[in-house]
């Protein structure tokens, strides 16, 4: 009975974050992503579009990311088909992007490429917040551009 719940929990996540990444692209087709600012429990920290919370793995190096396949499911990357956009409190000279295996282009901050938890589903949720997935820890960023560590 437990694994019929895991399976299902497991398929709308993986159904929610495909969506959510075409959704995602979709809405930016033309114009870039734009990245700003807002507060949390975690204090003030850059965010989508949408407000949903953008994280750094500490396995990317620099103008390279590390999370591709059922890593990008979980975590998926913030992406973009124009220049990024900053937007309050936002910094446009930390903006910029990488090219991904696939092609396409992630939008970084600080050079840290960024990403969104799948599982926060709202404005100023930060569940993933120290999760260390796929190899690496999971951090918001400081509109410095800087990891924000809670321990």
């Amino acid at each position: 009975m437990k694994a019929i719940g895991l399976i299902v929990t497991i398929a709308a996540v993986l159904s929610l974050a495909a969506f959510s990444a075409a959704a995602a692209v979709g809405s930016q087709a033309s114009t870039g992503a734009k990245v700003s600012t807002a507060r949390t429990g975690l204090g003030r920290v850059v965010v989508d579009a949408h407000g949903r919370t953008l994280y750094l793995f500490e396995k990317d190096k620099r103008h390279h990311s590390a999370c591709s396949g059922i890593c990008a499911t979980y975590w998926p990357p913030l992406l973009t088909k124009g220049k990024p956009v900053a937007a309050g409190g936002a910094k446009q000279s930390l903006l910029g992007t990488v090219r991904r295996a696939n092609g396409s282009k992630q939008v970084t901050y600080a050079g840290h490429p960024l990403y969104r938890y799948a599982e926060d589903m709202k404005r100023g949720q930060t569940r993933g917040e120290g999760s260390q997935n796929f190899g690496a820890g999971w951090y918001v960023l400081s509109p410095a551009g800087k990891k924000i560590d809670r321990d």
